[in-house]
């Protein structure tokens, strides 16, 4: 029988996880994305940033309810994103060319095989 005033535990499952959670624009506002709690993880965003999956991500934002912390990880998300394109050769999607730029920056030093 349920407990009076009982609610579901908000710690992700594995107790010990790093959750990711994107900031997305639309016309309307700002919000964060609903998702999976298993979808969270830091490849899976990026891959979803890759695939177009968010209208016009503005942040990431990464906390951990088990070390209690959180942070703005936008930096490293395009900065991940940016170096994935360049060892594959490729441009960064049009997509999120906002979003890389705006924390990776326009202009980065690329390393040059000699």
């Amino acid at each position: 029988m349920p407990r009076t005033g009982w609610s579901p535990s908000t710690v992700p499952y594995g107790a010990d996880q790093t959750v990711y959670l994107v900031i997305d624009r639309f016309k309307n506002g700002t919000v964060y994305r609903e998702t999976e709690i298993e979808r969270t993880d830091l490849e899976t965003i990026i891959s979803d940033f890759m695939t177009g999956q968010f209208n016009d991500p503005v942040r990431v934002v990464a906390f951990n309810t088990l070390e209690h912390w959180a942070d703005d990880v936008s930096k490293d998300v395009a900065q991940q994103i940016q170096t994935r394109c360049d060892i594959a050769g490729e441009p960064v999607p049009e997509h999120i060319q906002d979003f890389v730029d705006t924390y990776a920056g326009p202009t980065r030093q690329l390393s040059l095989r000699l």
